[in-house]
């Protein structure tokens, strides 16, 4: 096998995999024979365990397997939509007038001037009721609009009071349109979306990158009631995985060891760590010692996994 996931590698006598059944319990932690191994997986109905020879026929159904990705569980791959303001947001009007001598071209406000003929009206955060206030235009409902919007509803608005107005309006800090990002991330933050759509390994890259090895983590991303988590790797490797993220997404970071167990006859009984993106059998074996001589049999390795049912019927239905 190429990768292993949370493998237990047991030195004993045949090769086989277990797969996709309930339990690892029943084997013993000291060595069990091969007889002990395959009586107690078929001691009950359904056994407790399925043994398969080990062979390029189930290896490679085995790498057919892809787990449930971000692409499959959202089905998000289009750019977002243009960001629209929310309540909270905080926003700055800019008024220019088409001559002097008109409501915004004198210092008539507690403004920054940008010119002779325009005022621009000091930031101020969208209310609880969506509005903000413009002079001399009242409360502007704002929430749920595009910035090219809300420029045609105050300009609308001063028509006949305003020389010629022309409003451009700037959401200088978006609450609404940001992404949660915390977790094993070097800036745990609350990072604002671009106009023209933001993946998730540029939202990661804002937050200042992750702090654990990339092999070691992993992306749980909840948008709404759904939540899926998906390797790093994975997402880096597959630009496909690599999707855009929305407003009010929450992205954590979290790290998890990839290790697998080794027991039995083997010169290191332990929880071993992966320390790679995917590691081989043969390199599982050396990592715990090999296979010893006077215990041993080294045509023999049971290998314990757990695989879907779906993958599990495809060698015994």
């Amino acid at each position: 096998m190429r990768r292993l996931s949370r493998v237990s590698l047991v030195g004993s006598v045949c090769v086989y995999a277990f797969l996709a059944l309930p339990g690892c319990s029943i084997i013993p932690t000291a060595g069990p024979s091969t007889g002990s191994v395959t009586d107690q997986g078929g001691a009950q109905t359904p056994p407790r365990y399925e043994f398969v020879d080990l062979t390029s026929e189930v290896t490679a159904v085995l790498e057919q397997r892809e787990p449930p990705g971000l692409f499959a569980h959202f089905g998000d791959y289009r750019v977002t939509d243009e960001p629209r303001i929310g309540i909270g947001d905080s926003i700055r009007v800019t008024i220019w007038e088409a001559s002097s001598g008109g409501l915004f071209s004198a210092p008539l406000l507690d403004k920054v001037s940008t010119g002779s003929n325009s005022a621009t009206i000091p930031e101020q955060i969208v209310g609880r009721d969506g509005a903000i206030t413009v002079p001399y235009a009242g409360r502007v409902p704002v929430a749920g609009r595009t910035t090219r919007e809300v420029q045609s509803v105050v300009e609308k608005a001063l028509e006949g009071k305003a020389i010629q107005p022309q409003v451009l309006i700037n959401v200088t800090h978006s609450l609404n349109n940001s992404v949660s990002v915390g977790g094993e991330v070097t800036t745990g933050a609350r990072i604002p979306l671009s106009v023209k759509g933001d993946r998730l390994l540029d939202v990661i890259a804002a937050a200042g990158g992750v702090r654990a090895p990339v092999n070691e983590t992993f992306v749980e991303l909840s948008r709404g009631s759904k939540t899926t988590r998906v390797a790093l790797v994975r997402v880096i490797a597959n630009p496909k995985e690599n999707i855009y993220l929305r407003p009010n997404d929450v992205l954590t970071l979290v790290r998890e060891p990839q290790t697998f167990i080794a027991y039995g006859a083997t010169g290191r009984n332990a929880e071993i760590p992966f320390e790679a993106d995917g590691i081989s059998l043969a390199q599982a074996l050396a990592k715990a010692g090999g296979l010893l001589d006077e215990r041993s049999d080294p045509q023999g390795v049971f290998i314990f996994r757990y695989e879907p049912d779906s993958i599990a019927r495809q060698f015994d239905p």
